[in-house]
């Protein structure tokens, strides 16, 4: 399956919602962090990718028709070469104040947390790489905004105008199935993953840590040496 649209936008910028609208238009998968997360072996591959040493993303992403939120938005330089007739969607907020308080009410205390952790959980090794390109220092707000604005200026000098889509929460339907050329639904577009949701889950998120890192630790037990 080709990748019909490469998502280059950072968490927080509505992705959860932009999954569940694009699993709808699309009929099939999306990669999105939920994916990494059930996927733990993938893990590695986007750290490469990351580092510079992409995989063969047609087999990597075999089955997958788009992607949107980190890691996949992290390589979407190379991904967008990969796929030179996949439109480029870019969501964003309008104001980077917002989009920052989003990020410190969720994804960077996650952040922390995840980096408190030891390296027998494979989601680390990610987690430290994937806000690389935004600041040196999480708990830096001035850094990360400046980081925010520098990614959105990249997309924009680097993706060609008619290949662009910039995209905002409330822009629902219209810019995404305008790219696609695929008529408008009637249902209402998808609203996911609120920063009430997205705490609710803890106890949740903690389970499933705790269920991985005993799962790779088993396994590493069974391979014989």
């Amino acid at each position: 399956m080709a990748m019909q649209l490469i998502g280059a936008g950072l968490p927080r910028t509505g992705t959860s919602s932009l999954r569940e609208a694009l699993r709808y238009l699309l009929d099939a998968p999306v990669y999105h962090m939920s994916e990494a997360f059930a996927h733990p072996d993938h893990a590695r591959t986007w750290v490469a990718a990351i580092d510079g040493a992409p995989p063969i993303w047609g087999e990597f992403l075999s089955g997958y028709a788009a992607g949107v939120d980190a890691p996949f938005s992290n390589c979407w330089r190379d991904l967008a070469a990969a796929y030179p007739d996949a439109p480029v969607l870019l969501s964003h907020r309008g104001d980077p104040e917002v989009w920052y308080r989003s990020m410190e009410a969720t994804v960077l205390p996650r952040t922390r947390e995840m980096l408190a952790k030891a390296d027998d959980d494979p989601m680390v090794p990610l987690f430290r790489v994937i806000f690389r390109g935004l600041f040196t220092d999480i708990d830096d707000r001035d850094q990360a905004i400046a980081g925010y604005q520098r990614w959105l200026c990249e997309v924009r000098a680097e993706i060609a105008p008619e290949r662009l889509v910039e995209w905002q929460p409330h822009d629902g339907w219209e810019p995404i199935c305008r790219a696609l050329g695929i008529p408008i639904p009637d249902g209402p577009f998808p609203h996911e993953n609120s920063k009430a949701a997205y705490a609710a889950r803890k106890e949740t998120r903690s389970r499933q840590d705790e269920e991985r890192v005993a799962s790779v630790r088993s396994s590493s037990q069974d391979t014989p040496e």
